[in-house]
């Protein structure tokens, strides 16, 4: 089903109940709904990050930002890479999770480099569930570090769900796993009977040690 005028009213709504929208291309000006069969999570407490990248977030390579270009993150996720030549974000998906951010239901963590924007991720809050929708990489490790910072945040502000929408073998190398519509739904529904506060910062004088020591009872080596 194909829909135009969404407002970030109708969005939660549709979230709410385990939809979510996409466009079938970046210059396509619909957007349809998305119910997937078998759906991607990332549990928190098996949260996995491997030796080597442990290794990176401790080192700090990337200075890590919540929030402070939202809309940049987003188009960054729309940009096109040899990997993925085709993107499924539009300028309606663009307009409508900007206002999401400004009303404090969708967040993005940031991986900046000598003061350049060098990857990220964004999704969308609700109740105590986090909707993660894409990711991009202008530096090697750039999404990663900023995968293991928002699950650390994640936990750290009491989310009890992170919703990856699809398994692919990148999501599953930090513990992805893929579950039917109906234990999802479960998952989500008890997630949303919780509240959650999404936290800018981690506690700590280095955040690569915070994250780690967020995510350290749920992570393992490799």
């Amino acid at each position: 089903m194909f829909s135009l005028g969404l407002t970030p009213e109708i969005l939660l709504a549709a979230y709410a109940e385990g939809i979510f929208p996409m466009a079938e291309t970046g210059d396509a000006p619909e957007l349809y709904w998305v119910n997937p069969f078998r759906r991607g999570i990332l549990p928190l407490d098996r949260f996995h990050v491997s030796r080597r990248l442990r290794r990176v977030v401790r080192q700090g390579h990337f200075e890590i930002r919540c929030d402070s270009v939202f809309e940049e993150v987003v188009r960054g996720c729309a940009e096109s890479t040899e990997k993925r030549p085709n993107t499924w974000i539009n300028e309606e998906i663009v307009r409508l999770y900007v206002a999401l951010h400004r009303r404090g239901a969708a967040h993005a963590v940031e991986a900046w480099r000598e003061g350049r924007l060098v990857g990220g991720l964004y999704g969308v809050s609700l109740g105590a569930a986090f909707f993660g929708e894409s990711m991009f990489s202008r530096a090697s490790d750039a999404s990663k570090v900023a995968l293991v910072h928002l699950a650390a945040r994640l936990k750290e502000g009491g989310y009890r769900l992170l919703d990856t929408q699809f398994l692919t073998p990148h999501l599953a190398r930090f513990g992805g796993i893929e579950i039917s519509r109906a234990r999802y739904r479960r998952l989500l529904a008890q997630a949303l009977s919780y509240r959650a506060a999404f936290p800018s910062s981690l506690p700590g004088e280095s955040p690569g040690e915070a994250a780690l020591a967020a995510l350290q009872e749920s992570t393992e080596t490799s």
